[in-house]
């Protein structure tokens, strides 16, 4: 735990071969982070920017593209997962995500029959299964929990999503008897980026919009009470909108809760000795800051279903143009 108090977990959202090598293991002996996550957009950065991966590839010539992918990722996932397991063993976190293929977001059978076949085999118990939260990620969710199988539900913009996962974890781990730990990502700072333009022009106070909304989710996530299930806060890194580095992270600090950034943002927030509790937020601040938003004639419910949609669609880009590459 960064913070054992609030029992508040900092994860790397970045993997790469040389990294993981290096500095991955460097963070962990300072006890600065202690989990991590991926996702096809950093695998794509990373397999198709890093001259790490080109001696594996070398043996892989008869592969498919997507054979090749998870011969990549699978590497890079068990070796993150051995770095890690000491925490895992010792109860602190030690997770490490792998998503499944984005494509098959709208597919329960075949998600469900990817994320056990990817966890079988990876084989190493501190890796989570990342399934996006739609209707076919729902089943799949309730599927992977009730034979054990860690899942960090992803892509969650609204408290719906959020009831919906966290649902389906509570029908898994009753049918597998026993607690199986999962996180439910909600993505922050990419509201504030499709909004804050906007806000800005209609004089209403930017870079808040993110933050309420995940303030909101994480009390209804906390209400539920799910054993193993805690809220995770992604899409947390600043993208030069004038935001202290560590904006996100600071104004997110919850208990009971994880925040998987950037290292960069990671690194910044190390500099900051912040360790009070940031959420819950008095409810009544969140709804004048909506109904602001609402006054201003904001669809803000319709912005959401958008970021969703966009989100689901970025990611199946990223992991074509993998496939186009390999």
């Amino acid at each position: 735990m960064y913070i054992e108090d609030l029992k508040f977990s900092l994860w790397a959202d970045f993997i790469e071969r040389d990294y993981l090598d290096k500095e991955f293991k460097e963070l962990i002996v300072k006890k600065i982070i202690n989990g991590a996550t991926s996702n096809p957009a950093i695998f794509k950065n990373a397999i198709l920017s890093s001259d790490a991966y080109k001696e594996q590839l070398t043996t892989l010539k008869d592969l498919t593209a997507k054979e090749k992918y998870e011969a990549l990722a699978i590497f890079d996932i068990s070796k993150a997962a051995d770095i890690l397991r000491p925490l895992y063993d010792k109860g602190d976190d030690g997770y490490v995500s792998i998503e499944v293929d984005p494509s098959l977001c709208d597919d329960a059978k075949e998600t469900i029959a990817e994320g056990k076949r990817l966890f079988k085999t990876i084989n190493r118990p501190n890796v989570m299964i990342k399934v996006p939260a739609t209707t076919a990620g729902y089943e799949a969710m309730e599927e992977l929990t009730s034979v054990g199988i860690p899942v960090n539900a992803t892509l969650i913009f609204k408290k719906e999503q959020a009831i919906s996962c966290a649902n389906a974890f509570k029908r898994g781990t009753y049918k597998y008897n026993k607690k199986v730990d999962t996180v439910i990502s909600i993505f922050v700072s990419r509201i504030d980026r499709a909004l804050d333009v906007e806000l800005a022009s209609k004089d209403i106070e930017i870079a808040l919009s993110g933050i309420y909304n995940s303030a909101t989710i994480y009390s209804a996530i906390e209400q539920m009470g799910v054993e193993g299930c805690r809220t995770l806060f992604a899409s947390t890194g600043v993208k030069g909108d004038g935001l202290n580095a560590d904006y996100y992270i600071e104004k997110l600090l919850a208990y009971n809760s994880v925040n998987t950034a950037p290292v960069e943002t990671i690194m910044a927030f190390t500099t900051n000795t912040t360790t009070t509790q940031a959420l819950p937020i008095d409810r009544e601040l969140i709804e004048t800051h909506f109904a602001k938003i609402k006054e201003a004639g904001i669809d803000f419910d319709t912005l959401l279903d958008e970021q969703i949609s966009d989100g689901l669609e970025a990611f199946k880009e990223a992991f074509d143009e993998i496939m186009e590459a390999l």
